[in-house]
């Protein structure tokens, strides 16, 4: 089931000077990694201090398992994540660009929140992303247990967009929450201000250190990506056929005498194609210990059902592509493994889960589990657990990508930045997050990470909640389990990514008596009597809750419920279905599977609308009860 590989040390180059900095910012929350502000080495001299933060990261987090172990009764607290794109639309060339406006609309955004009394219920929080383009919200504190907070995160969302849009430097600069900007990498103007490639771009298509953040910690990512598998990524995504595009498929922007380029598929070459896309993550706190690791294990299979369900990525560099999702494609641009850990068959840092937390759970992990040897010796003999220490030692077998030279020596029993340095730059469908020992107040915590950022603020409510109630539901009712094999949740995360994956694919499922194949609406919505359906469980705990939840809450709750339930069934589009249905009909449109700067901007133009409910009709994207509940919910 697992095989154990030695941890490799890198030999140091002489001792690298300690410089004087200004004050670090440092921001833990409960759906947040760690954020740190400050210089960061390059990746040739922060290799040298790897076997320093691995080896304090494992002091760290056997400090904190040590003292929060045994922590209980701490109350179910949530937070979600949406990283969103500026785009500037430019009405008279008809062109919808990637705004590089981070460095300028951040400070603005992170001021009215200081000046308004710092992060709140009412108040959000801000960061940084990866694109230069991007902005990373939070609510400014968890949501609570009480099932009326349900009722504020989209209110939380749109709020966050409203302040993005009245706080950009243009008043031509709007927020989307686009998973994939369809045109990066054209070779058309794309960005405000125009950006082109520049001597220190590797890519073909992408000026990657325009489009990049101005925080040192994306770039040194990017760079030690790149320096550690030893070249540029080259990811072929197959292209969408359609009537007219040419036969065989040549990606027109490759060179001619390219060797590297495959037929019928679409090339990328840069890390930045990646981490430049957005995304929908959620992060709930367990009672203890032992209800993470059970919720954990109960949202393994449920990963890439969720990823089906809010596909949004079909577009890319100007084609329509044949796969609906950027898992695959984000995996393979962060895929920093030397051709060595590859024979080795260590996993990319970007993948699904591969191992279960619970002993109930153990007997589903049917693949191998690489792990570090000597760092799972050092947690079992601390006393943790052999199925939880192995956990932890598979995330050894990485370097941290990113070091900060003025938070080298920290006192271990109050930090956690050297393990979250690894922990955090592993990016899986769920992560499994200790507390912070700064905090008392804070418990075992899981982050549901697979989901693709939805156009709307209500259907990212929406699935946000739905995910919560599952996870609330299970946990109330122990005897929900659906454990499937790790081998075939990775078979059902390569169907989520297929086009129309959620109406057209069946996925591996456990209903209770065997592992069998069922398409989304069947599981999410019942196959008669041989399974109720995961929105039956969702709304018999609603129904457990009594006079907890007012007739006024539960329609509200409701309509969020409805938005995944259609979903399931094929009676709403994915917005990937969405988007290339958009392309496909537009009178521009040559069904050559090309889209053009006037499509690409009637497109994102149309998006804003239908978001703001100024669209009559969302084509089949929302109900038809959405544009007058959202004209009356901005009122």
């Amino acid at each position: 089931m697992y095989k154990a590989a030695t941890c490799t040390a890198i030999l140091a180059n002489p001792p690298y000077t300690t410089p004087t900095s200004p004050p670090l910012h440092i921001n833990l929350s409960i759906n947040m990694g760690l954020i740190v502000d400050g210089e960061v080495l390059p990746w040739d001299q922060g290799r040298n201090f790897a076997d320093h933060i691995k080896d304090h990261g494992i002091i760290q987090l056997l400090n904190i398992w040590t003292t929060s172990k045994d922590r209980q009764n701490f109350p179910f607290k949530w937070g979600e994540e949406i990283e969103c794109m500026i785009i500037a639309f430019d009405d008279k060339e008809k062109n919808a660009k990637l705004a590089l406006c981070q460095e300028e609309l951040l400070p603005k955004l992170k001021g009215y929140v200081s000046a308004s009394g710092g992060q709140s219920r009412t108040m959000p929080s801000f960061q940084s992303e990866y694109g230069r383009y991007m902005i990373e919200s939070t609510p400014g504190v968890p949501y609570e247990e009480d099932l009326s907070d349900l009722l504020t995160v989209e209110t939380n969302m749109r709020q966050r967009r409203t302040l993005i849009r009245k706080l950009a430097s243009k008043p031509n600069h709007v927020p989307l929450t686009l998973t994939v900007y369809p045109r990066v990498g054209v070779s058309d103007v794309f960005t405000e201000p125009h950006r082109v490639l520049s001597t220190d771009d590797k890519s073909m298509f992408l000026p990657e250190k325009a489009v990049t953040s101005i925080d040192p910690k994306y770039k040194a990512i990017a760079d030690g990506i790149d320096s550690r598998r030893g070249h540029k990524p080259m990811i072929h995504l197959p292209v969408f056929r359609d009537s007219n595009t040419p036969r065989p498929f040549k990606d027109p922007t490759v060179p001619s005498d390219d060797t590297d380029l495959l037929p019928e598929h679409i090339l990328l070459d840069a890390v930045s194609f990646g981490p430049g896309c957005c995304c929908l993550q959620v992060t709930m706190q367990a009672a203890d210990i032992d209800q993470a690791r059970i919720l954990y294990d109960s949202l393994i299979p449920i990963a890439p059902l969720m990823l089906a369900l809010t596909a949004a990525s079909p577009a890319y560099k100007g084609f329509l592509s044949d796969v609906d999702c950027r898992w695959d494609m984000l995996s393979q641009c962060i895929d920093d493994r030397t051709q060595e850990e590859k024979r080795q068959r260590i996993p990319a840092r970007w993948s699904h889960v591969r191992w279960y937390l619970t002993e109930e759970g153990v007997k589903y992990n049917d693949i191998e589990m690489v792990y570090c040897e000597s760092t799972y010796g050092r947690l079992k003999e601390a006393g943790m657990d052999d199925i939880l220490a192995k956990h932890f030692a598979n995330l050894y077998i990485r370097d941290p990508l990113v070091v900060y030279p003025q938070r080298l020596d920290q006192d271990d029993e109050k930090s956690n930045e050297h393990f979250e340095s690894i922990q955090s730059s592993v990016w899986q469908t769920l992560r499994f997050k200790p507390p912070t020992p700064s905090s008392k107040d804070m418990g075992w915590r899981v982050e549901f990470r697979s989901m693709e950022v939805q156009l709307t603020d209500f259907e990212n409510a929406a699935f946000a909640v739905f995910v919560v109630l599952l996870s609330r539901a299970l946990l109330k009712f122990s005897g929900v389990k659906w454990g499937l094999p790790i081998s075939k949740v990775g078979e059902n995360m390569r169907r989520a990514q297929e086009r129309d994956a959620a109406r057209l694919q069946k996925f591996w499922f456990n209903s209770g008596k065997e592992d069998e194949e069922m398409t989304l609406d069947e599981i999410i919505n019942g196959k008669g009597n041989e399974f109720e359906g995961l929105m039956v469980i969702v709304r018999r705990y609603l129904d457990s809750l009594g006079d907890e939840l007012v007739a006024k809450e539960r329609s509200e709750i409701e309509l969020y419920l409805d938005l995944v339930s259609r979903k399931a069934r094929g009676a709403l589009k994915t917005a990937a279905t969405w988007i290339r249905d958009f392309v496909r009909s537009h009178p521009e449109y040559k069904h050559d599977s090309v889209i053009t700067r006037e499509i690409n901007y009637d497109m994102l133009k149309a998006i804003d609308a239908m978001e703001k409910g100024e669209a009559e009709n969302s084509a089949g994207l929302l109900p038809s009860h959405y544009s007058s509940r959202r004209t009356s919910n901005s009122k």
